[in-house]
């Protein structure tokens, strides 16, 4: 989306079949300044992208339109307004219309025990026309807005089904010879309108709980803020917090903000921001997050993001996002959904005239056509993938994996190769130094204070491993200057007049360092098992090489849940890569440790921070596949997912088919990602890979039954093996059944351990 770009949502009222959804899309994309429309039966909603003026000109335009178009415009949250009142809620029209038909179902009912009775024709009448007229209004608005936009949808064939059969008993009742009972239709009528009523209302229901994921994140925000003010307390609505608030937050509250802890200490449960289970200790100076729990301890804390910059918010942004959105395999629904109804209601007319000129009658006729249009309603085709999509990307949201890029949903099941960033991804991130061998012409001590000078101003990790030596030995670090990050190589600064350099050993080589007698003082040391090298070294004022004072050794420690991650996708047949920057040695020696196939070309090593992405883009051609040396002609295409957390990472991120932050990490990484595991679990890639393999299956079942339902069911309805009763217990069925199979997936839990 460019800078200009912006986007509108907007709730749609009537919507009831995949029809409505591509009536709506062709009304709004005809406004003047839209560029693109992604509508959402399940959720109700539209986001509309616009490149020209802004939402509050375009917003009274695009509500006209959806009006002008047969269906009601509303507030983008009230698919999203919290449950009141029982669940029985608007089930009195279902029941009234159960009542009302059960004694015309009753004869049929009777028949199989040898009873034949029948209801007098005007009873029938009395019946059924409430049913039809009144229950039904819904239809009749549905339709007629339909014929005037010159388009289809489920209401425009119910009304039309229904009518044909109530009007068919009316003739029949009136022109029958006096004394003659005929045989009338009322019951389908009513019992069609009936069941498609009780359909909406199962789909509603079933709506709420795809929806609960969203409302559940809501409700973690509380109404009030403990404000302190000249240590009093006074309650505030958290929407008037502003940053630089001091907050109290009792035992046993959710945190009103996102903040930093300025008094107290206690344990906050975030299990509903990060899937963590177990509460986390927090202290003076820890970060707090807004919609956590407090424990059993009293805070101050200050407010450092409210409202719609806190880290709720955003998720509940990018979860909304990506319900809102529409996976690309729903592009065939929608190309499906917008000849549908016509195609329908052209088989409709077929089947009466097919088989009123072989001579059946004008009755029978009716009868088969109607129970074609009724079967064949687009409802469960358009509650396919919509509604797959929402359960999945909430029952992840739940667990800790925030999707917000329904596309990396859809392909990351077909993820065959897993690139991991090594420091903070697969490891802890926090390298410590674990030996210096010095030149003969310095001492440890000289040495290691030096390198702590030319890094004191840093924030690389293996600057802070340095710094942190340097403390514990107690040696003074005098602060140097005119220091230079050099990307991907070290860093350069004057300390006491020298300049002073520290970096990799390949940087120094390509200066002139002369390294090898360092290199043999490390040989055969432990300590450099696996270590990362860097060399410190002092340059002459002229244009001669730099001399190198001392070898440093740097290592850092696995995550523990990153040797089950990787075993557990080596177990489901998908490839680890490792990128790093450090020396081979070092970078194999840690992937052994996780458990990678260094064998198999599972590590690519001393990659500098801007060649990550095309390092991707060569495993993506299917590069690597049998380490450093596979040959072009035998490379396979494959779909990469990366996994990083750096502001580095975010080119490699964006170039990879599935990006995936680590939600410790930065906000660029996250930003340029499509999937986000929010407590930096790595663990939770292959659950994230998991969970979109179960949501595909559950959207390629949905439309499965959803195409067999017609493909069945409209050929039996225009042979004349379904009554219109029968159809419209199956169109009724084949939307619940479609609703029901994806709410199957609020169960999924990840792997365990």
């Amino acid at each position: 989306m460019s800078s200009a770009e912006r986007s509108l949502d907007l709730g749609i009222g009537g919507m009831t079949c995949a029809s409505c959804v591509a009536r709506v899309e062709r009304a709004l994309g005809k406004v003047p300044g839209v560029e693109q429309v992604s509508v959402n039966l399940a959720t109700e909603s539209a986001r509309i992208t616009f490149q020209q003026g802004d939402a509050a000109e375009l917003g009274p335009v695009v509500r006209r339109a959806v009006r002008d178009a047969g269906y009601e415009p509303r507030a983008p949250e009230a698919a999203l307004e919290p449950e009141h009142g029982s669940s029985w809620a608007g089930f009195a029209p279902v029941a009234l219309g159960l009542l009302l038909s059960a004694p015309l179902m009753l004869p049929m009912a009777l028949m199989p025990f040898g009873v034949h009775w029948m209801p007098p024709a005007w009873a029938q009448f009395a019946l059924a026309t409430p049913v039809q007229f009144w229950l039904g209004a819904r239809f009749y608005r549905g339709g007629w807005h339909a014929l005037r936009a010159r388009a289809g949808n489920m209401d425009l064939l119910v009304a039309t089904g229904t009518t044909a059969a109530w009007a068919l008993s009316v003739w029949l009742w009136l022109t029958a010879p006096p004394g003659h009972a005929p045989h009338l239709y009322f019951e389908s009528a009513a019992v069609v309108i009936t069941l498609v009523l009780l359909g909406k209302w199962l789909e509603l229901r079933a709506k709420r709980q795809t929806t609960s994921a969203i409302r559940a994140l809501h409700a973690l925000r509380p109404e009030l803020a403990h404000l302190l003010e000249f240590d009093e307390e006074k309650d505030l609505p958290v929407e008037e917090l502003r940053r630089g608030d001091r907050l109290a937050v009792r035992p046993g509250e959710r945190l009103p903000a996102d903040g930093l802890v300025l008094e107290g200490a206690s344990h906050v449960d975030e299990s509903m921001l990060t899937g963590e289970p177990l509460p986390v200790p927090k202290a003076v100076g820890s970060a707090v997050t807004g919609g956590s729990i407090n424990g059993d301890g009293r805070l101050v804390m200050e407010v450092t993001a409210a409202g719609s910059e806190s880290v709720l918010s955003h998720i509940i942004r990018l979860v909304q996002d990506a319900q809102a959105a529409k996976a690309p395999v729903q592009r065939l629904v929608d190309k499906v959904s917008a000849v549908f109804v016509p195609v329908v209601i052209g088989a409709g007319l077929l089947t009466f005239l097919a088989w009123w000129l072989a001579g059946l009658g004008l009755e029978t006729a009716i009868l088969r056509a109607v129970a074609v249009l009724v079967i064949a309603c687009p409802c469960a085709l358009g509650l396919a993938t919509p509604t797959a999509i929402m359960a999945g990307t909430g029952v992840a949201a739940r667990h800790g994996i925030l999707i917000k890029d329904v596309a990396a949903l859809e392909i990351a099941h077909r993820v065959r190769t897993v690139a991991f960033d090594k420091t903070g991804t697969l490891t802890r991130g926090q390298p410590r130094l674990l030996a210096l061998w010095p030149a003969a012409s310095t001492t440890l001590e000289a040495a290691l204070a030096l390198a702590a000078s030319v890094q004191s101003g840093s924030e690389h990790p293996l600057a802070r491993a340095v710094l942190d030596a340097a403390r514990q030995r107690g040696l003074g670090v005098e602060p140097a200057r005119d220091v230079r990050a050099v990307p991907g190589h070290g860093t350069e600064g004057r300390v006491r007049g020298e300049r002073v350099l520290i970096g990799s050993l390949r940087w120094l080589r390509e200066l002139g360092a002369e390294l090898q007698p360092l290199l043999e003082l490390q040989a055969g040391d432990p300590r450099a098992e696996g270590a990362t090298l860097s060399a410190l070294a002092v340059a002459s004022e002229g244009d001669g090489p730099p001399t190198a004072l001392a070898l440093l050794a740097f290592g850092d420690e696995p995550k523990p849940e990153a040797q089950r991650a990787i075993a557990r996708l080596h177990a489901t047949g998908v490839r680890t890569v490792m990128i790093s920057g450090d020396n081979r040695a070092a970078a194999e020696a840690m992937a052994r440790r996780l458990g990678m196939r260094v064998e198999a070309g599972e590590v690519v090593a001393e990659v500098l921070p801007g060649d990550k992405a095309r390092v991707v883009r060569e495993l993506q051609a299917g590069r690597f596949q049998r380490g450093a040396g596979a040959s072009a002609p035998e490379a396979r295409p494959e779909v990469v997912a990366m996994v990083g957390d750096g502001v580095n990472d975010a080119p490699a991120l964006a170039a990879a088919d599935v990006g995936i932050a680590m939600g410790s990490g930065t906000d660029v990484a996250m930003h340029a990602a499509g999937v986000t595991l929010m407590r930096g679990d790595v663990g939770l890639v292959p659950a994230a890979l998991e969970i979109s393999h179960r949501t595909l299956r559950k959207i390629r079942q949905n439309l499965f039954w959803a195409f067999v339902y017609n493909v069945i069911g409209i050929p039996l309805a225009a042979l004349g093996y379904l009554s219109p009763v029968l159809a419209g217990a199956a169109m009724a069925l084949s939307s619940v059944s479609v609703m029901s199979n994806a709410l199957l997936l609020r169960r999924w839990q990840p792997p365990p351990g």
